[in-house]
């Protein structure tokens, strides 16, 4: 199954907007550059695609424009040929090297990691949430900058769980910049007597004079709850003796339904050159 990675520049306080001041400088506009070449295509949604798309895409006549420094020029032509997909409902077509795609964009990018190729790359803010909430992230690239934006979008806001990651690469660079490269942790399998032991979480709580016992286990929970020693009782048939009776125990089990998943319905379309 291929790569898929998400790379994204992002401020201290977590803002990932274009415009919360995290372009790069040459240094960092190389790595870019390089990051963009070692993906086999790069995965949009609309609003992205539109943005990147008005910045970086060759004019008609081939030449640049004036507001493009030359040290950006390899980013702009490396990103100009690089094949993109766009993940949108409501663009009725796309060009720039781009195939559009329909439906539901969980399983419409499942559905592209499971065809041949190389490495894919995502971008973005809303589109990568989706996919890191359904496991399909495998690598994450973060470029902090030393700033703090105080508003706009934030990194996968919205997550359900937490993202256990680990680290494989850490490069700081002139203007304070540092880039991250983790991979997402695995699940470790269990094997033996533990694969056939229930994960289970056990916890005590004292409430004045009584002592419950709770047990969760993945498949629902179980509690029982022992009340203290009550005082002796004089036995009929010996008064030198007494004793204490235990309280009854109880249990009870509830099963959790799993969430459904919807289908995708990918599709593209063709879309006529532009003037």
């Amino acid at each position: 199954m291929r790569t898929l990675r998400y790379a994204i520049g992002v401020s201290l306080d977590g803002c990932v907007h274009h415009e919360a001041g995290v372009a790069p400088d040459e240094e960092l506009m190389r790595f870019w550059t390089d990051e963009i070449a070692r993906a086999d295509a790069q995965i949009y949604g609309r609003v992205t695609y539109e943005m990147m798309q008005g910045a970086w895409h060759r004019p008609d006549d081939g030449v640049w424009p004036e507001w493009t420094d030359a040290w950006e020029v390899p980013f702009a032509e490396t990103l100009d040929a690089a094949k993109k997909h766009v993940m949108s409902s409501t663009l009725p077509c796309v060009d720039w090297n781009a195939e559009l795609v329909r439906g539901d964009v969980v399983e419409a990018v499942r559905a592209l990691k499971a065809e041949p190729g190389g490495a894919l790359s995502v971008g973005g803010v809303t589109s990568p949430t989706a996919l890191a909430n359904a496991g399909l992230i495998d690598e994450y690239l973060f470029a902090v900058h030393p700033l703090v934006a105080g508003h706009g979008p934030r990194l996968l806001d919205g997550l359900h769980e937490r993202l256990h990651l680990d680290l494989v690469e850490r490069r700081e660079f002139g203007s304070g910049a540092v880039a991250t490269d983790a991979r997402r942790r695995h699940p470790r399998r269990r094997v033996g007597r533990e694969a056939r032991r229930p994960p289970r979480a056990v916890r005590r709580r004292r409430h004045g004079d009584r002592r419950q016992l709770v047990v969760d286990q993945r498949s629902g929970t179980r509690s029982g709850s022992r009340a203290a020693a009550s005082p002796a009782t004089p036995r009929t048939s010996s008064p030198a003796a007494a004793g204490a009776s235990p309280s009854p125990r109880s249990a009870s089990a509830a099963g959790r339904a799993s969430p459904s998943s919807s289908n995708a319905e990918p599709g593209h379309g063709p879309c006529d050159p532009r003037p």
